[in-house]
């Protein structure tokens, strides 16, 4: 009877131990799973943001294209129902080769419809702006080319004046003329003494303040002398 009850117990011990063990087993295998879930749902957040991100770039460049349906959610999945036990009536075999044949078209028809997705329209839009670039950046040159430069603005507003004007006077009046030009005194004063090197300007001093007039014929007349003297040499 002592024999059967320390039997008994010490397979009541193994048993418990088995037990115990198999239950931190457990635990630990649902904690490394239920991490692994978190790190799936959080790839999975990441890779949804990116393809809205992606959609809306799709739809600001005008790409038309098949429709792509993103991922299910994992509150969306659902777990594949149970098969069915196969009929032993006879004739169930026919009517599954039947079903199978019926639906074979409908699978059929799917490459058909992906492959018919419209493609030329994702090639339009790069080839519409590079066409358009060159045009716009051709406009562009032709409008700068259009403006006339600061010695020009500068010489016809001295030959428009009746009086000596100082380089910051040339200054306010080309500034508010021109605004979108940002025309600086530092700039119009140093062109103003190319101008008066070239004798394409006349400076005159009243104190100590320097004023400019438009050349005159008197001004220009020696160097064109001396232009022609050197030329019959």
């Amino acid at each position: 009877m002592s024999q059967s009850t320390t039997a008994a117990t010490g397979l009541s011990s193994q048993y418990a131990a088995q037990v115990t063990s198999d239950l931190e087993r457990n635990v630990k295998e649902q904690e490394r799973i239920s991490t692994d879930i978190a790190a799936l749902q959080q790839e999975l957040a990441s890779l949804q943001s990116d393809h809205s991100v992606l959609v809306n770039v799709q739809q600001a460049l005008g790409i038309t294209s098949a429709p792509v349906q993103g991922a299910a959610t994992p509150e969306a999945t659902t777990v594949p129902a149970p098969r069915e036990k196969t009929s032993t009536e006879p004739g169930a075999g026919k009517r599954a080769r039947a079903k199978k044949t019926t639906d074979a078209p409908a699978t059929d028809n799917k490459p058909a419809a992906a492959k018919s997705a419209p493609k030329p329209a994702a090639k339009s839009a790069p080839k519409t702006a590079a066409k358009s670039a060159p045009k716009t950046a051709g406009k562009a040159e032709t409008a700068k080319a259009a403006l006339p430069t600061l010695v020009e603005l500068i010489r016809r507003h001295l030959s428009e004046q009746s009086e000596p004007r100082s380089a910051a006077e040339v200054t306010t009046a080309l500034d508010q003329a021109h605004p979108e030009r940002g025309i600086k005194t530092t700039v119009v004063r140093t062109t103003l003494e190319n101008l008066v090197a070239r004798t394409q300007a006349h400076r005159t001093k009243q104190g100590s303040s320097v004023y400019y007039t438009a050349p005159t014929e008197q001004d220009t007349a020696p160097k064109t002398e001396a232009a022609q003297t050197e030329e019959s040499k």
